[in-house]
């Protein structure tokens, strides 16, 4: 038996035992069988006062906390205000917005905005210049809120070998900036729903983390003619899952009417896996990508979200019973990630069918549209170096490891084309900080108007962005996997 396949049946015995304490009947039924269970939605954050007497919209206070997934799957972590994920950050589009973070803990901490323009300073990134948060300390953070959409907030501290730090912990939640040109939320939905994607206790392995295998048909611009046969490294894995702070078998279903449609904000907090989601019998109508509404809403059966995507989908609730909203693979499924839904004065067992053929493909969601003349094309190559049964692989961009120092310099008004060649067999989330980008073309497949923070570029293949440069200040790029970022795939933009 390999040690992965030990240790999820270790978890696996333990969260049936607790969930056949609690129901009994769930233990007859199985794993696919499920009561309606669910995950609880995270909390708003109400606004705190400073000692100082000056009001600060919201307080995060950042401690070691317990989360209880299942019965008798307790683990240890570090979060915000007691909770995981932590309160959900509510504000207006162009508010001036006073955070107070609160760090209780022994060691310093960022708090990133990701997807805000928020100013370098403030943008919780030391290699910005970001103070942080020092130990049994506070620091107050100001910006004012903008773009409109679903952001999210989460530590940026580095974590190496400590995988008990930085995105490896408890430490993210959701960030909600309302439009200020929007009269009235409601409308085109009757429930919002908040729910993220994560995993539990990582540990290093030399399995592939995301054990999706690659779809044959797929366009690969950038494999190498001569493959590298050496050995990949150790990388991060993970025996548990869960939808928000609850495993599937824990927690209360997402209930719901027919006739319903549901505003479901997903995220990524992950700190290592891409996770593509289903709901049997029910369609996602995605209307905005990392919170930016896309030129062309469409229906999909499965929705395919990497560490640090936010996708946006209405989803009409249309076919009565109760089902299990979750992880496509089986073994993340099974592993806890997924959340029952269920409908009024529905109660039998809930159900999952895999969903047939289906292909994630954001150019779906894009318009056919010419793009101006970039005023510079930069060229952004991606390698791996496998660090062998031993070691820790490490990832060079334009074949070094961070720092990268002022070889890539914005000038302020320009539009910049960033072409992103992923010479690697592993899929990658990029970003970068404190801008937005447009989507030109994926694999060579042309797109335009979908707007992003993050994006896939898929194992031996080629993205290509537009950005203009108009939020001077250091502007940092990097792999959103944990690991990936802290061993190299790094690199920081000035401007000149």
């Amino acid at each position: 038996m390999k040690r992965r396949d030990f240790v999820r049946l270790g978890w696996t015995t333990m969260i049936a035992t607790g969930a056949a304490k609690l129901r009994p009947a769930f233990a007859e039924r199985g794993p696919d069988a499920m009561p309606p269970l669910g995950a609880k939605a995270p909390q708003p954050a109400a606004p705190r006062r400073k000692t100082d007497g000056r009001a600060a919209d919201f307080t995060l206070r950042i401690a070691a906390m317990m989360v209880e997934l299942a019965p008798q799957v307790v683990i240890s972590t570090i979060g915000y205000n007691n909770q995981v994920p932590g309160p959900l950050l509510r504000m207006r589009e162009g508010q001036r917005v006073t955070i107070d973070v609160v760090n209780d803990t022994d060691v310093p901490e960022y708090v990133h905005w990701h997807g805000l323009f928020a100013p370098s300073e403030v943008d919780g990134v030391e290699e910005e210049g970001t103070p942080p948060a020092p130990p049994h300390g506070a620091r107050r953070y100001e910006f004012v809120a903008r773009p409109a959409g679903s952001r999210w907030y989460h530590s940026h501290t580095a974590a190496m070998m400590d995988l008990h730090r930085g995105l490896y912990t408890g430490q993210f939640g959701f960030l909600m900036i309302d439009s200020a040109h929007d009269p009235g939320r409601h409308g085109f939905f009757d429930q919002e729903v908040f729910l993220a994607l994560r995993e539990w206790e990582y540990f290093l392995s030399t399995v592939d983390p995301d054990e999706m295998a690659v779809d044959p048909h797929d366009p690969m611009p950038e494999k190498p003619a001569t493959p590298d046969l050496r050995p990949d490294g150790l990388e991060v894995s993970a025996p548990l899952h869960s939808i928000n702070d609850k495993i599937l078998g824990a927690g209360d279903p997402l209930r719901v009417q027919p006739g319903q449609r549901v505003l479901m904000h997903l995220l990524n907090a992950s700190a290592a896996q891409i996770h593509r989601l289903a709901l049997p019998g029910h369609k996602f109508q995605v209307i905005a990508l990392d919170g930016n509404p896309v030129p062309a809403p469409q229906p999909v059966d499965v929705i395919e979200i990497a560490p640090g995507e936010r996708v946006d989908a209405i989803v009409a609730m249309n076919n009565p019973g109760v089902w299990i909203l979750g992880e496509v693979r089986d073994v993340a499924r099974q592993s806890g990630m997924g959340i029952v839904v269920e409908y009024a004065n529905q109660k039998q067992r809930a159900r999952w069918a895999p969903p047939e053929k289906w292909r994630w493909d954001y150019t779906i969601f894009g318009a056919a549209a010419p793009h101006p003349a970039p005023d510079q094309t930069i060229d952004m190559i991606f390698e791996k170096v496998p660090g062998g049964p031993t070691g820790i692989n490490h990832w060079l961009v334009n074949g070094k490891e961070y720092p990268h120092d002022r070889e890539f310099v914005f000038r302020q008004g320009r539009r910049y084309r960033l072409v992103f060649h992923n010479r690697t067999d592993d899929s990658h989330p990029l970003h970068i900080h404190r801008h937005l980008f447009e989507l030109v073309e994926l694999n060579g497949k042309p797109t335009a108007g979908i707007k992003k923070d993050t994006v896939i570029v898929p194992a031996f293949g080629r993205a290509t962005v537009d950005l203009v440069a108009d939020q001077p200040g250091l502007t940092l790029f990097h792999c959103h996997m944990q690991q990936h970022m802290d061993f190299g795939f790094m690199a920081l933009f000035r401007y000149a």
